[in-house]
């Protein structure tokens, strides 16, 4: 298949529909496919565009500073990759293609447990910039060496996944399973159990979760690891100080709307989340962005960074590293361009006040 035209494709939703062109349609339906009805899959995005924007004048935009930290790492701009499985469904670099676009970028990758490529070799392509996404196992020892791993790789933080106690139901997934071609493994979930044969794989993986997981269970993450933990999957007030009490850091998502339909979106939790957090930690988000005003309202409303899902993916799929690279590099301009129309010319000027819901 030829190489598109990447400079032909503007925006976000360009590179989407471009890819869903091109993609196998069992991979097209695992990542782009939510819960029941999708009716979060589709708030996600539409939350944004409720938001409304008060821009101020006269101001001299003519130098606009994007760059900020994540827990002291340095970005060019507050955008970084969520963690997505499988890569490989899509290219046959995976993570790896998608690591060096974001480090080509001055930014992070957050590598999944489910990948195609092992955490370490991930982890050279990232240059220092990755954090890495786990659940905890029903064996502990199992996801002790995995931490160790992903330590010991140069993984700066800790994604734990608090939201999936169990796969959500996603109808399109019923219809259509997903089964990996034998030439794609998952290297950082290790051999198949005996008498799991029957099982597919995502469902397989399912079984892998500890629906008991609780509190307690980030004291003993915690305990294993010198790496800060970050909670992925946050959506309440209640939740948030919870974690900050913890010692972590909250990442509000609510999957991309693949677990709980009509669950709340993440701008519209993140007001709350951000009145419960005080300041005892960073604060993230994903779910539905495509616009660089996307990012403006979640900066404005305390986020600190945002993250990209199946964007990064849809750029994989059309073009590999490139493409990735081009998905960054259409959202940063069109942040650039939002904060200079609005009269702000460094993150730290973005709050509440700019936004009229």
């Amino acid at each position: 298949m030829t190489q598109p035209d990447l400079t032909a494709l503007l925006n976000l939703h360009d590179m989407e529909l471009a890819a869903q062109a091109r993609m196998p349609r069992d991979a097209l339906n695992y990542y782009a496919s939510g819960a029941n009805d999708e009716h979060t899959l589709r708030a996600n995005r539409a939350s944004y565009a409720a938001v409304r924007l008060r821009p101020r004048v006269l101001v001299d935009v003519s130098q606009i500073d994007l760059s900020t930290e994540v827990l002291g790492l340095p970005l060019s701009f507050p955008v970084g990759i969520a963690p997505c499985a499988m890569h490989g469904l899509v290219h046959p670099e995976a993570e790896v293609a998608t690591a060096r676009a974001a480090a080509a970028a001055g930014t992070l990758t957050t590598l999944s447990t489910m990948s195609h490529r092992p955490v370490e070799e991930v982890a050279q392509a990232a240059g220092g910039r990755l954090w890495f996404q786990l659940y905890l196992y029903h064996d502990r020892e199992v996801s002790r060496a995995l931490v160790q791993r992903a330590e010991a790789a140069g993984a700066r933080a800790l994604v734990l996944t608090v939201d999936t106690p169990i796969l959500g139901r996603r109808e399109v997934m019923l219809r259509t399973p997903l089964h990996l071609p034998p030439d794609l493994k998952l290297p950082n979930v290790g051999p198949r159990r005996p008498g799991s044969e029957h099982l597919d794989d995502l469902n397989y993986l399912s079984t892998l979760f500890d629906r008991s997981l609780s509190w307690r269970d980030l004291e003993w993450l915690r305990s294993v690891t010198r790496l800060p933990v970050v909670l992925k999957g946050i959506h309440t007030a209640e939740d948030a100080a919870l974690a900050a009490e913890h010692g972590a850091h909250v990442w509000v998502s609510n999957h991309g709307g693949r677990q709980l339909d009509t669950a709340v979106t993440p701008l519209e939790a993140l007001p709350e989340i951000m009145q419960a957090v005080q300041g005892r930690a960073e604060i993230y988000l994903d779910g539905g962005i495509t616009r660089g005003t996307d990012v403006l309202k979640a900066l404005a409303l305390g986020a600190r960074a945002v993250f990209l899902g199946r964007a990064p993916l849809y750029g994989l799929a059309l073009a590999g590293e490139a493409g990735v690279r081009r998905t960054l590099d259409l959202l940063r301009a069109e942040l650039e361009l939002a904060m200079a129309l609005c009269g702000k010319v460094r993150l730290a000027d973005l709050a509440p006040d700019l936004l009229r819901a």
